[in-house]
Formats: structure tokens, sequence, C-alpha cells
């Protein structure tokens, strides 16, 4: 049973939705990646959690999916941390004495991890799949310093994001859903990209300090995000789990891996219920 939990934010409507199930074990909240939208997680990763009994309240970012806003701009990084922190608050109230889990990918990941690294609590443990602490691949030079440059002059203007499509997954059939899918976008302004970008950073270099149950996944193949990132922030803490796919692309859940990348997500949640 699906129902309406969107809400308001910096004055714009974000879209949320919560898949409700008779009796649930848990409610997991889950947070997309960027330039695609939450629905994209309706034929894989919500049906798995539900399969476990896990509840999900799923949203789309400020200028994503459904959610209103200028394409691939945000009013700031803070707001959209309060985005994850509101929906914590909405899954606690809707499933009250359940354990509470954020699931991230990609930029997500990005979300999530900081959201527990800055304000911990409320969540039992978290999932970060590709998790967006640093690119794979060194953007031009010209866009990085325009970029910065606007970021102050102009940091609502809208460019390309320069994310090649081909690296979401090796099944082409799921490459061409995705540059077939209308609510996905390839805009990005310098307050939704440099932001992100020093977050990263700043995740990594506080990784020691993060103090839930964490599961980390991510494909060595991946061209978009660097898995190595990953691979240093799970080597900086005590609390995390680490599973690499040798040459999984960006995608996990819709890549040739699934069934495995599924199937260690499962002995993980297990364990952590």
């Amino acid at each position: 049973m699906t129902r309406d939990l969107s809400w308001k934010s910096h004055g714009t409507v974000i879209y949320a939705t919560g898949h409700s199930l008779e009796s649930p074990r848990a409610v997991m909240v889950l947070v997309h990646g960027f330039g695609e939208h939450s629905r994209r997680y309706l034929d894989t990763v919500v049906p798995f959690f539900l399969q476990q009994g896990i509840a999900v309240i799923r949203y789309d970012h400020f200028g994503h999916g459904r959610s209103g806003g200028k394409r691939g701009h945000c009013p700031s990084y803070q707001a959209l941390l309060e985005l994850v922190t509101h929906a914590i608050a909405l899954a606690s109230g809707e499933y009250a004495g359940l354990p509470c889990f954020l699931y991230g990918h990609s930029l997500g990941g990005n979300l999530v991890l900081n959201q527990q690294l800055r304000s911990p609590g409320g969540v039992s443990a978290l999932i970060a799949s590709s998790p967006y602490l640093r690119l794979a691949f060194q953007p031009p030079s010209w866009k990085m310093l325009l970029g910065k440059a606007l970021l102050h002059l102009y940091p609502s203007l809208t460019l390309d994001s320069g994310l090649d499509p081909g690296g979401i997954s090796r099944i082409p059939e799921e490459v061409a859903r995705y540059q077939n899918d209308p609510l996905v976008h390839r805009k990005v302004s310098p307050m939704f990209s440099f932001p992100v970008i020093a977050a990263g950073k700043w995740a990594l270099a506080h990784a020691p300090d993060l103090n839930v149950p964490t599961l980390l996944l991510h494909g060595t193949a991946d061209p978009i995000i660097d898995y190595r990132a990953t691979q240093e922030f799970h080597a900086a803490n005590r609390e995390t789990t680490l599973e690499l796919f040798d040459g999984g692309y960006h995608e996990l859940h819709h890549d040739r891996c699934r069934e495995d990348f599924f199937g260690r997500m499962l002995a993980w949640l297990d364990q952590q219920l």
C-alpha cells in the first residue's frame, strides 16, 4: 500500500511516497542519486526491502523527479541535509518503535553519510551504494573555474553535468531506460555541485566519527564515482562493512551483478535485524 507523504521545504513541494506493510520489521528511508528520481527504484530496490518486511519512505530532491524547483538546483547543501532529517523524523513518526534505516545511492550516499556525521542519531543503520565521496573523473578545468566563480555570482545557473549515461550499467537496456526517462535530467547548478564535492571531502576527513553500523557497496569499474574513496572511508571507520563488486558499474542495483548486490545486502540486513 502506498500513500502520499509530500511536504514543503524552502517554499518547494518535496514529493514523497510511503510504501507500507501490515506488520513491518523496520522502515527504510531511500535517498536517490543526482539527476534521477526515486521512482527509478520501484523495480528493484523498493520491492527488495518490502520482501524483507521493511517499509519504505522515498522522496525526490529539490529540482528532481516530481519535486518542485529548478531542475538541477537546490537552495543549499544544508537544505539537502534537512530533507534527509525530515524524512527520518517522518519515518520515526509513521513507524514509532521500529528500527529506522537509511539507504542512499551516489549523491544519496553522500547525504546519508554526512547527515549522520553531522547530526548523529535517529537511525539504527545505514547503507551507502556507490556513495559520492569523490568523482572518478576530472571535469575540464575551465568548467571547474567557471563553476566556482558562478557559485558566488550566479549560483542557480545550470549547465550540463557531463555525466555519461553509459557508466551507470553494463546492461544496454538499463542505459537506454535511463536515457529515455523523461524525469531524468543532466542539469546541475554551482550550488548543487560544488558543496556536494566539498561535503564528500569533509566526510572522508571525518570518517572515523561515524558511529552507526554502515554497509558500503561499490563497483570497482564505476566510471562516475571513485570506489577507492569508499575504500578510504571504510579503512578509517570501525563501524563499516565494505562490499566491492569486481567490474561493477555505478548503479549496482541495475547492473549485471544485481543478484549478488541484493544477496550481500540481505545478509547484512539480517544481522542488523
